[in-house]
């Protein structure tokens, strides 16, 4: 009997034991992959490698964005709710109520990684981690600093809290900057401690630095001059482009109002205030374009500068639109229309003109038409064609009304004038192609240039005369079109000049919208800012003074 109970046992041990062996044969070969999978789950980890996002630079290498270090702080909120004294040194440093904070951690109990804070300076999360609070752990991130503030911020942009570009050149050129995160293995042990480094999944590829065709010195310059005219005058708000005429380049692009990047808050409470107005808002450019009416006549070949048009008695009447200049100035020359930006004058000329040879020559300047900058929200304008044009839309046509530009358009096509008829793009990165074109003749351009040194000399644009220099410049002033029409209280003040009128160095636009002022005109509000600029960038960039009188 004990025989046979002990056989029977054996027998069972025996079965057991290849019941076990069978079911580790299976483990190992059918189910190890699976098995493997789920042990490295909770052995093995993948974490991110931050890298700094690229530096953007003025022409001069000075830093307009740069990313400093800083950490992430996260928490295991069932480890710190262990740990009363612990929980008490992280809500002091947070500022956060204690019983709240620890309220929050008890919703999350079940969550590994609870968010704290960003941007935390390192010599702080060195400090908090040092101090051993249970759970705690930091991601090393970067943090996204702005050196010239609200100067810069309309070019430059602004990076999210996840630092990425939103706005500006930050998100035009985000992949540039932005480079490549990296990833690497670890491995855990039982308590979930980092105990050995593996290997790099993707290594990191830190952002490429990106360098504008800004010169801060000049940027802060205009920005000064700007501030002060939209303050003074109690503007809504205005723009100055100041442009390198020999290659496009951008050496200054200011709007107010502005904001300090620095503080994303700021921003998000006013919007409006994150728009670069000069690429991004339009308006009716008034009488800056009427050169460009003059240099359609002028290729027609039927005019001439000294070709003569008679303005009395000072007003026209075109249909139910009435005309009129401040002054009865009898006949007047093109030189003279242009000098004393007739209305009168200018609608007569362009009723005598082929309007498709207008609207021809404004297309080729760019008008209605994308700058190629590349910048986020640029705006084209328009230009309304037509197949066939009444009188009053030719004459408002020939002053600027019926067409809607940007500031940097404007700088565009007096470039083009500098450059004696070439046009060429505009540029705001350093090593970018600009595109040239021929859109009318250099006698033209030349005579063109007469003109507008007639405007500052003697006509509407004294005020922008800049001391040492022969200035060449057109005065602009825009009824504001609202609710009902266009507002007799509202406007908007142009110039547009180059200067010095021997070798064209630099092409400045001004416009201060809605100015509060008896006289609101463009030769009152904006040529003045013109001058200030234009004086200060020519000693800045050592252009020498000119002999008075060279063309």
């Amino acid at each position: 009997m004990n025989f046979v109970r002990a056989y029977l046992v054996g027998i069972g041990v025996f079965i057991c034991v290849l019941v076990i062996i069978a079911r580790l044969l299976v483990l190992n070969l059918d189910q190890k992959e699976f098995l493997q999978e789920e042990g490295n789950k909770r052995a093995i980890g993948v974490s991110e490698i931050s890298v700094h996002r690229g530096i953007i630079q003025d022409r001069l290498g000075k830093p307009l964005a740069i990313s400093t270090p800083a950490f992430s702080l996260h928490v295991d909120p069932k480890q710190l709710l262990a740990a009363d004294q612990d929980l008490s040194v992280l809500t002091e440093y947070l500022g956060v109520d204690q019983e709240f904070f620890k309220k929050r951690m008890q919703e999350n109990i079940k969550g590994r990684g609870y968010y704290l804070k960003r941007d935390v300076p390192p010599s702080k999360a060195r400090e908090l981690l040092s101090s051993g609070i249970k759970g705690l752990q930091a991601d090393r991130t970067f943090k996204r600093f702005y050196p010239a503030g609200e100067v810069a911020a309309h070019v430059v942009g602004i990076v999210d809290t996840d630092d990425k570009g939103i706005e500006g050149l930050e998100l035009s050129h985000d992949s540039w900057l932005a480079g490549v995160p990296g990833e690497k293995k670890f491995l855990r042990d039982a308590h979930r401690e980092i105990v050995k480094d593996e290997k790099f999944l993707i290594h990191a590829e830190p952002g490429k630095n990106l360098q504008l065709t800004i010169d801060m010195r000049l940027q802060y310059l205009a920005y000064k001059e700007l501030k002060s005219a939209v303050q003074s005058f109690n503007a809504e708000s205005g723009s100055v482009v100041l442009v390198d005429v020999s290659n496009g380049e951008v050496l200054a692009m200011v709007n107010q109002p502005s904001y300090n990047p620095n503080f994303r808050g700021h921003r998000n409470h006013q919007p409006e205030r994150a728009r670069n107005r000069a690429l991004t808002d339009v308006f009716e450019p008034g009488s800056t374009v009427k050169p460009f009416t003059a240099v359609a006549a002028l290729e027609s070949g039927r005019y001439s500068p000294d070709s003569v048009i008679d303005t009395s008695p000072g007003a026209l009447k075109i249909g139910s639109l009435h005309i009129q200049d401040p002054l009865d100035r009898g006949i007047l020359s093109l030189r003279q229309i242009i000098a004393h930006s007739s209305q009168v004058g200018i609608s007569k000329l362009a009723l005598d003109i082929d309007e498709h040879d207008m609207w021809d020559l404004f297309q080729r300047l760019g008008f209605g038409k994308p700058l190629s900058t590349g910048f986020p929200g640029e705006q084209n304008g328009s230009l309304p064609y037509r197949r066939r044009w009444n009188d009053i839309e030719r004459a408002t046509f020939a002053y600027g009304y019926g067409l809607s530009l940007t500031p940097a358009h404007l700088a565009s096509a007096y470039m083009t004038i500098a450059n004696d008829g070439l046009k060429k793009d505009l540029v705001l990165v350093r090593g970018s192609v600009s595109d040239t074109s021929r859109v009318f003749s250099k006698s033209v351009a030349k005579q063109i240039k007469q003109m507008l040194v007639a405007v500052v000399n003697e006509g509407t644009g004294r005020k922008a005369a800049v001391r040492g220099y022969q200035v060449a410049g057109k005065t602009g002033t825009a009824r504001k079109l609202g609710k009902g029409g266009y507002k007799d209280t509202n406007h908007l003040a142009f110039f547009a000049g180059l200067a010095p009128i021997s070798q064209p160095r630099l092409v400045a636009v001004v416009l201060i919208n809605d100015p509060q002022a008896l006289s609101s005109g463009g030769g009152a509000v904006a040529a003045p800012v013109f001058s200030r600029v234009m004086q200060a960038a020519l000693r800045i960039l050592n252009v020498p003074p000119e002999v008075k009188g060279s063309v």
